[in-house]
């Protein structure tokens, strides 16, 4: 049995709208936790974002379908999963500090409806992998349409308490970035070491749980590979100047690779063998099936990567890009060189972006294999149908094309998108519209939202997989803009406090 939120309140619970926030903190945690409790206190508010969060069911045994919420044992409540997710996010902390916050915190643990401290009266204690297998339940969708409503209350917020400052019309900027993968410098000797390295593990603890002899060494095998692997290394940071030399080095290096590959064809033999020993029992063993999967996946990457040593190194070919991987892990990742200052290449996946003036994240998408320009327009038509007042949308020169131009001019009312090259008569009286300018000059600002992710999660992504990047992604602009919500209210309230002793003076 799951529910959102359980509103019988124990003798020792606080109610959530009655929790004392310290207005007087700089840190992040109150402000977040005011702009939860914003949510929660406006019944329109929080009867959306419950009816959403509802969803949030983990799937049956199998895969087929969800879980039942009104039978079985009680999972941890929406709400709370809720919290502790836009909390992971905007702390930009790991599972390991999430967990002893939810323990330890006292207003945190009231956010979530417990008591200020655990005891006899609530003994609910988390642990590390029920934080993990909740959050998991999450899915870019759900979080998504939780975040249109975090967005419209902070539109009604602002026009509530500022109306001179608000208007109806949303001017958007678009931009993109890149959010890395956690993932190592690739290169074909270390991405061919990490597939050996699991396709041992896994052949040897196979092995090892059944009593098999096969792979009783293969700690040892895994390694002895790793240092030929480093052997490679050394021998390639040679700078010798002097021809012979140079000529013996690269013999040297072909023999190391050869005798590289020749080792890893060897273990790809034995772990054939060991699968097809194995694939009968995983007709009826349903965690050997998945592991014998991984196995398989594994397999692959190494043969790949053999081959590419073999025409690479010893046949002295160039491996065209499209046929490189540069995680064995993270395989979405990709080689990205947006010609920054210092920063020749990032490892990861863009992500674009659409803010709205009053700082808010209006709407983002994955941009997997896929470039600015090809993003632009569906971009802007997903925005526009979330938020039908969307007056304008301006991106930097990055976005433009001819095509792009007239297709957006057909969803807003102005597009603020410079053109690449020389100007035409048409284009200089487009660009030197007052209005043009003006919201040109305010595009900047779209990369303080960028940054502001960046601080808040959007550094580096530490979930696994394309589907665990597309929902760290979504969770991360979601704790950015309840995170927003706080903080208008934090400023709002700091200014009451203050304006009596102004009002004084």
């Amino acid at each position: 049995m799951r529910t959102v939120l359980n509103p019988q309140l124990t003798l020792t619970e606080t109610n959530i709208g009655a929790i004392r926030i310290s207005l007087k903190s700089r840190d992040d945690i109150p402000k977040l936790l005011l702009g939860l409790q914003y949510l929660y206190t406006h019944p329109e508010i929080r009867d959306a974002v419950f009816e959403i969060l509802k969803e949030v069911v983990p799937k049956k045994v199998g895969g087929k379908g969800k879980a039942r919420i009104s039978v079985g044992r009680p999972g941890m409540e929406q709400w709370r999963i809720l919290v502790l997710g836009t909390l992971r996010l905007c702390l930009n902390v790991d599972y390991d500090r999430l967990v002893d916050l939810a323990n330890h915190h006292v207003t945190i643990r009231q956010m979530m409806g417990h008591p200020g401290q655990i005891d006899d009266l609530d003994p609910t204690e988390y642990t590390l992998q029920t934080v993990k297998d909740n959050l998991r339940l999450f899915t870019p969708q759900i979080l998504n349409r939780i975040n249109e409503v975090v967005v419209l209350a902070g539109h009604e917020l602002i026009k509530k308490k500022d109306s001179r400052k608000y208007s109806e019309k949303v001017n958007a900027r678009a931009d993109s970035f890149v959010l890395e993968t956690d993932v190592h410098y690739p290169t074909d000797v270390n991405l061919l070491l990490d597939a050996i390295r699991k396709t041992v593990t896994i052949c040897g603890r196979a092995c090892m749980e059944r009593g098999w002899s096969e792979w009783r060494q293969y700690q040892h095998n895994a390694r002895a590979f790793k240092r030929k692997c480093h052997k490679i290394s050394k021998l390639k940071r040679s700078s010798a100047r002097n021809e012979v030399t140079r000529t013996t080095r690269n013999h040297e290096i072909q023999e190391a690779h050869r005798d590289y590959i020749e080792e890893a064809e060897g273990y790809l033999a034995r772990a054939r063998e060991t699968r097809e020993k194995l694939e009968k029992e995983a007709a009826v063993n349903l965690i050997l099936a998945i592991e014998l999967k991984e196995l398989d996946r594994f397999m692959q990457h190494a043969e790949r990567q053999v081959e590419q040593i073999r025409r690479r190194v010893l046949q002295g070919q160039i491996i065209p890009h499209a046929e490189k991987v540069f995680s064995i892990f993270e395989e979405h990742t990709e080689w990205i060189s947006k010609g920054k200052a210092g920063v020749p290449v990032e490892l990861g996946v863009k992500v674009a972006v659409v803010e709205d003036q009053y700082r808010f994240i209006l709407n983002h998408r994955v941009l997997q294999k896929t470039e600015d320009v090809e993003a632009a327009v569906p971009l802007i038509e997903e925005t526009q149908r979330k938020y039908e007042t969307l007056d304008s949308a301006s991106f930097d020169k990055g976005f433009h094309s001819a095509e792009n131009q007239m297709d957006l001019a057909k969803i807003v009312k102005l597009v603020v998108l410079p053109k690449k090259g020389k100007w035409s008569a048409a284009d200089m009286a487009r660009e030197s519209d007052p209005e043009f300018v003006s919201l040109r000059k305010k595009h900047a600002a779209v990369e303080s939202a960028i940054n502001a992710l960046e601080c808040h999660g959007l550094d580096r992504c530490l979930d696994h997989g394309i589907a665990g990047f597309k929902r760290y992604v979504a969770l991360a602009v979601l704790a950015r803009n309840v995170l927003r919500l706080g903080q208008i209210q934090h400023k709002q309230a700091q200014h009451r406090r203050r304006l009596p002793y102004r009002q004084a003076a």
